[in-house]
């Protein structure tokens, strides 16, 4: 029997939102039929103009808020319904939370096919200004210097002053340099990003230029401009990026003012960062995620670890690989700077260095994976079960797919102990979870 579908686009309709999908978008039905409403909560009844349908789906665009959610709370953002950098604000924080718990706990039931209870997330006491990092895109719109994030799903630029999840000094040096691009559409014109990164502990800023062209004159009195008027702006270096795709980096770098790194601490230990370093954007958090892989570690002191995407453990020995050539020297650096004697560092695909492992018989005591959002390899998870260690701490910032890896690794004797969310990336719907997981024979002889 063919299905009949009760909206097409330009209705407006009303309808009761009953659920939240992975994005935090509202999930209600009109006549039976599945409607993704952005900006939407559950309990809520809410007018809508029907944007696009789907065989099985439409989604429509909130036009009324009929009867409002005890839950709904005013975005701090005056941009926040056209700009796509945040999808949460008009959630309370106590229901972000909640969310972001069911959320993980559905993948865990349905595509792990685990029967455990997700612990509650871990939280922050103040869930706003808190990046430290900033990734702006610059261009010229009807004659107008605009700068901000892209509009979701587009390359539209929504202008904005300043960004209440960046940190206040990153929004005012931001501040600075979008007012400098105001007075010379010039320059404007050729600069693609601008990238600060800000070093929390010690208060120090990098300012990234990424330009179209190599000329370095005029950037460089705009690096001895903004180092003026913020101390804290330790370097400012120029890149430049001549490629017609999205990749926001280039590789050539000239460096303007300062130096070409900032330095950061996470409980004593110091971390200098260039332009291309990796780092966690949420300090605070940071540091409880951290505190939660290593007490999943359960570490005495005599373990072998083996980190297949870089990290720091506390152990007899660490071993970290890495891909990407850039993060390999900074973590040897890193480790240097530190005293670590115990670490060592391989820039290798995590897969291939895997698989070497295993045939060559390496017993780890424990391995730690953080991969990117598409999760490990299934080759990566069966050469981590030949190696057959005590334990694993899988960091994952992808529920998904870490629910897929989790259904593997069980199939391959390994037993998922705990799940602990720890919300890094409050305002949005990104959530990072820590993984314990256990070799279901050693933890059996162990019993």
């Amino acid at each position: 029997m063919k299905q009949i579908i009760p909206v097409k686009q330009g209705d407006n309709i009303t309808l009761t939102v009953n659920g939240l999908g992975s994005s935090g978008e509202g999930v209600g039905k009109y006549e039976g039929f599945t409607v993704f409403v952005k900006g939407a909560l559950p309990e809520e009844e809410v007018r809508v103009t029907i944007t696009l349908v789907k065989k099985s789906y439409a989604v429509g665009a909130l036009e009324e808020i009929v009867k409002a959610s005890a839950e709904r709370v005013e975005p701090a953002c005056p941009v926040y319904k056209e700009c796509g950098g945040c999808q949460l604000q008009h959630m309370s924080y106590p229901e972000q939370l909640a969310f972001k718990r069911q959320k993980v706990q559905d993948v865990i039931t349905r595509i792990a096919g685990l029967d455990l209870e997700v612990l509650p997330v871990i939280g922050m006491d103040t869930p706003y200004f808190y990046r430290n990092k900033a990734q702006i895109p610059v261009g010229i719109v009807k004659g107008e210097t605009v700068s901000g994030f892209y509009r979701i799903n587009s390359n539209d630029i929504v202008d904005m002053e300043e960004c209440c999840i960046q940190s206040h000094l990153i929004n005012k040096v931001y501040g600075t340099v979008r007012a400098h691009l105001q007075e010379d559409q010039e320059m404007a014109a050729q600069l693609r990003h601008v990238l600060i990164k800000h070093a929390f502990a010690r208060d120090e800023i990098m300012v990234v230029l990424i330009t179209r062209e190599m000329k370095s004159d005029r950037w460089k009195q705009l690096a001895e401009t903004l180092m003026e008027v913020h101390p804290q702006i330790k370097g400012v270096v120029q890149n430049i990026n001549q490629r017609k795709d999205n990749v926001i980096l280039g590789e050539k770098e000239i460096l303007l003012a300062g130096r070409p790194y900032i330095e950061d601490e996470i409980d004593g230990f110091t971390f200098r960062i260039s332009s291309k370093s990796f780092y966690q954007v949420n300090p605070i958090q940071t540091r409880v995620l951290y505190e939660q892989a290593l007490a999943h570690c359960e570490l005495s002191g005599d373990e072998q670890v083996l980190d297949l995407y870089c990290g720091v453990g506390h152990a007899a020995k660490v071993t970290g690989i890495e891909i990407v050539p850039d993060a390999i020297r900074n973590a040897k650096e890193n480790a240097a700077r530190n005293a670590f004697d115990n670490l060592e560092f391989i820039c290798s695909d995590a897969a291939a260095y895997a698989d070497r492992l295993a045939a060559e018989g390496n017993k780890p005591d424990v391995i730690c994976v953080d991969p990117p959002r598409k999760g490990c390899a299934k080759s990566v998870l069966e050469d981590i079960a030949r190696m057959a260690p005590q334990r694993i701490v899988y960091v994952s910032c992808d529920p998904g797919t870490l629910a897929r890896d989790l259904r593997i690794l069980d199939e391959l004797g390994y037993e998922t102990v705990s799940v602990q969310p720890v919300d890094m990336f409050p305002q949005t719907s990104g959530v990072e979870t820590v993984v314990l997981l256990s070799h279901k024979k050693l933890t059996i002889q162990s019993a």
